[in-house]
Formats: C-alpha cells, sequence, structure tokens
C-alpha cells in the first residue's frame, strides 16, 4: 500500500475527495490516501507543501500560483473546480458598515498571509477602484478567529466563501454587504515535485479516481441533502451552490495561468511571472 498525503479544506467542495476515501476506491488502487482537513486553507497548505508535510493540496489557484513563483517547488496538475469561487465580504452583524463602499480604508480579517482572504482584498479593492497600498490586515487564522475579530472590532470586514459563511450570517453573527467572485477558476491540484517525479502512475490513479467521481457528484440521489447534514447548511442554499459550482477534470490551460499572473501581477502581488511548464504539469 502507497501512503500519500492530501490536504484541502474542511467544505462542501471537497466531499467527493471523503467519499472515495469511505468507499475505498483508492485503497483497491493499493493507495492509502490520507486526509487533512486544513482550516487554514490555502497559506497553509502553500507551507506544508513547501515542507514536505503534505503531497498533494486541493488549494486556491491565485495562492498556490503565487507560492509557486515565489519558489514553492511543486506544481498545479489540473483544475478542480472550474467555476469561480464566490467571496462573501462579511461585517459583524451589529457593525456600522452597511455597503462595500464604506468599507474603505477600513482593516480586513485574513486567515494568513498569502491565503485566498489575502489576495482576494486586492481584487476587491482593484475591483472598487480602492488604493490597495492602504489595505490594512488583522491576521486570524480561522473562520472562528474572523468571528472574535470582527466581533471585538480588532478587524471590520472579513472575506470568505460564502457558503460555508451563510450559517453565520443566518444566526446574526455576520453580515453579508457584498460577493466578490473570483476572475479564474477556484480550486486546483497541486502536487509537490519531489513527489510527482517519483509517482507519475500513483497520481494518475487519483486523479482518475477523484475525476470519475467529480463528473458525477450532482447525480448522486440526495446530494444535497448529504452536504446540507455534514456542512450544516440549508438545503436551498447547498442547492443554489451546486447550481453555480462546477468540478472539472482537466488541466490548467496556458492562457488561463496567463490571465491570472498577469492580474496578479497588477495588483503586485507577484513581481516576476513564471513560465507555463515551471507552473503546470501534465501527468
Amino acid at each position: 500500500m502507497k501512503t500519500v498525503k492530501i490536504a484541502g479544506v474542511p467544505e462542501h467542495f471537497n466531499l467527493p475527495w471523503q467519499m472515495c476515501i469511505e468507499n475505498g476506491e483508492f485503497s483497491a488502487l493499493g493507495i492509502d490516501l490520507q486526509w487533512t482537513d486544513i482550516p487554514e486553507g490555502t497559506g497553509k497548505m502553500c507551507q506544508m507543501l513547501r515542507e514536505g508535510e503534505t503531497d498533494i493540496a486541493v488549494i486556491l489557484t491565485e495562492g498556490i500560483v503565487k507560492d509557486i513563483v515565489a519558489g514553492n517547488d511543486c506544481s498545479i496538475v489540473q483544475v478542480y473546480v472550474e467555476s469561480p469561487l464566490i467571496w462573501g465580504i462579511h461585517v459583524a452583524a451589529n457593525s456600522k458598515y452597511n455597503s462595500l463602499a464604506d468599507l474603505e480604508n477600513t482593516k480586513v480579517a485574513i486567515s494568513r498571509l498569502g491565503s485566498g482572504s489575502h489576495l482576494m482584498a486586492y481584487v476587491n479593492a482593484k475591483n472598487q477602484n480602492w488604493n490597495t497600498e492602504k489595505l490594512q490586515f488583522e491576521i486570524v487564522n480561522t473562520i472562528d478567529g474572523a468571528v472574535e475579530a470582527l466581533t471585538n472590532g480588532s478587524a471590520d470586514y472579513f472575506m470568505w466563501e460564502r457558503f460555508m459563511t451563510k450559517p453565520l450570517v443566518d444566526k446574526g453573527i455576520f453580515r453579508r454587504v457584498a460577493d466578490c467572485p473570483t476572475p479564474w477558476p477556484c480550486f486546483v491540484i497541486a502536487v509537490r515535485n519531489q513527489f510527482l517525479e517519483a509517482n507519475k502512475q500513483t497520481m494518475a490513479l487519483i486523479l482518475e479516481t477523484i475525476n470519475n467521481t467529480t463528473i458525477e457528484f450532482k447525480d448522486i440521489p440526495s446530494i444535497d441533502r448529504t452536504l446540507a447534514s455534514k456542512y450544516h447548511q440549508k438545503t436551498e442554499d447547498i442547492r443554489e451552490w451546486l447550481s453555480l459550482t462546477k468540478w472539472s477534470q482537466k488541466p490548467l490551460e496556458e492562457k488561463v495561468l496567463n490571465n491570472i499572473q498577469n492580474q496578479l501581477f497588477d495588483l503586485k502581488i507577484i513581481d516576476k511571472k513564471g513560465t507555463f511548464a515551471e507552473i503546470v504539469k501534465v501527468v
């Protein structure tokens, strides 16, 4: 049995992985795929890839592109979710801020530097024609940390996936003032190059297995109720999320990578661009 370590956020996007593991689909191929939930998100997973704590990460596209350009020795092997991630922009329920415009020059809570919540704060600021050099950050690590920061006033707003955050809105802890979709496919599968070079056949089997599940995922009977129960969501919210979400079984295209890097470069999130061959490997 070949042991392979994989990491991802504990969110509805990743239920296909959990199902494949629980159904024994990887172990039937001689692969012991060990999943680790990372509530801290992309910044933490970039660190884990760098330090060899995981072999694979299901990770936000912009975060891993930034980290590979900065020297993380790993590659994107496939797009996992093709549709944009819809980032909800949230304030505390009793906040004095009522609109997106009110949030200019206030402090944004982020999980960590280099995370999606950090990078998307720049994308949102640019969309609003704000001065991105005036962005202020409070590192909160997790969504629980964001609740604390917004409640005690050490940060003013927090960007996180809209549907996963909606239970906090429904409970009257957060208020959502706007949305900010990613201008690119939201999740990719990234692999440490050292692992990939030594285990190409294993990686190909892993991708084939997960792709066979994601291509039919929406057709699974009562999948909406399963997701709603597992992730503490309302069934109608999950149905809306499913209608907006499209999994992918294809590699990242060069023109899409170019678009991502151009935007990150314009936002001064990266100070150079990597080549397609440096960032993407087709298994």
